[in-house]
């Protein structure tokens, strides 16, 4: 890895982690794109997940006293059973599903709630949580807009959502790094090294974000939150079909 892609990894780590403090994912999705477009698949994702798991993990501790255990417990459960039966089956992923599922992932926060009227308070619904959400973090690196769906919708305000999606991501991303640990192995310590300096400007970027959520109204945070995730997801479609179609 060059000077140049370093010091771009660290500054991207610090402005995705910010994003994601304040709105509970997006941040995530950005660091992704840019790791799949340095690394393969395998090794992007695992990558993703340990930085991810130090930014959701000082967020959750930031914002502990708003976290409902029990959700993240019933989540989890069903994060842990998807894991099993993808690794039943030997999946691996590449860059072009992973983009394509990325890009197909924000759709589900414009479902109509008289369509859908999932609520992550309810255990059979965290349940099916875990078991999608876990499932896509395994498959495409990533699950925040699926998770969204679950919460977005609950009586919970916008500082309880992001505490308690940052808890079940601790959980889902490190589930996520044992699944390719056999990919970690392949990266050499000079990337490893890059790494673990990042992990210091993950968690200052989820400070900064936090510090901004305390300033937004739950009207805010939902709306932009809807229109960033879309955003983003747009891109990685676009990118995901150019791929498979070159």
């Amino acid at each position: 890895m060059s000077i140049l892609t370093a010091v771009a990894f660290l500054v991207i780590v610090f402005l995705t982690s910010a994003l994601s403090g304040v709105f509970g994912m997006a941040g995530g999705l950005i660091l992704l794109w840019f790791l799949l477009m340095a690394l393969p698949a395998t090794s992007a994702i695992v990558v993703h997940g340990v930085i991810q798991l130090c930014a959701n993990a000082s967020r959750a501790w930031l914002s502990r006293r708003y976290i409902d255990f029990r959700i993240v417990a019933i989540i989890a459960s069903g994060g842990a059973l998807a894991a099993l039966g993808l690794a039943l089956v030997n999946y691996t992923p590449n860059t072009a599903i992973v983009s394509l599922l990325i890009g197909l992932m924000p759709l589900l926060v414009w479902v109509p709630k008289a369509w859908f009227r999932f609520d992550a308070a309810r255990p059979g619904h965290a349940f099916c949580c875990g078991v999608v959400a876990g499932g896509l973090t395994i498959a495409a690196g990533v699950s925040g807009p699926t998770i969204d769906i679950f919460f977005i919708r609950t009586h919970m305000d916008r500082r309880q959502i992001v505490a308690t999606k940052a808890a079940v991501q601790v959980i889902s991303h490190s589930i996520k790094i044992v699944f390719y640990a056999g990919a970690a192995l392949t990266l050499s310590a000079t990337h490893w090294g890059v790494v673990l300096l990042a992990i210091p400007f993950a968690i200052l970027g989820t400070r900064s974000g936090n510090a901004i959520l305390r300033r937004l109204t739950d009207a805010n945070f939902r709306y932009w939150t809807r229109w960033l995730v879309t955003a983003i997801g747009a891109f990685y479609f676009v990118q995901g079909v150019w791929m498979v179609s070159s």
